[in-house]
């Protein structure tokens, strides 16, 4: 850097924040211009993202947790979505996080987490 530059930011340093609001009215005064700050590329929304890609169509309907004061309820469900006996159905609900069904078509999978979820169990869906 030049001597000029580095006197001119040695001088530019010492300036007070009034000092520098002042210079700079004075520069936008004498130039004609408007100091903006620098546009920031921003990445997209995910929401964005997602619109981009392809909707899944087929979806992993997974049991993520299941509170131990409704498991009954959700045995229940959980037999009548899958056509599990009472045995298999218990073991798949103590196993939360379990995958329920590998490939649900959309509607399929947000009634069996509708139903899953009015008995208070916790789902999630993952598209494929």
């Amino acid at each position: 850097m030049s001597a000029q530059l580095e006197e001119l930011v040695d001088k530019l340093s010492a300036l007070t924040v009034l000092e520098m609001s002042e210079l700079k009215k004075a520069l936008e005064d004498k130039w004609g211009v408007k100091a903006q700050a620098a546009a920031v590329a921003v990445a997209a929304p995910a929401g964005a993202a997602a619109e981009a890609a392809p909707e899944a169509t087929e979806f992993e309907v997974t049991l993520a947790t299941v509170p131990a004061d409704k498991k009954i309820g959700v045995i229940k469900v959980l037999r009548e979505i899958t056509g599990l006996g009472l045995k298999e159905a218990k073991d798949l609900c103590d196993a939360a996080p379990k995958v329920v069904k590998d490939k649900a078509a959309k509607a399929e999978a947000d009634d069996m987490k509708a139903k899953l979820e009015a008995q208070g169990a916790k789902v999630t869906l993952k598209g494929l």
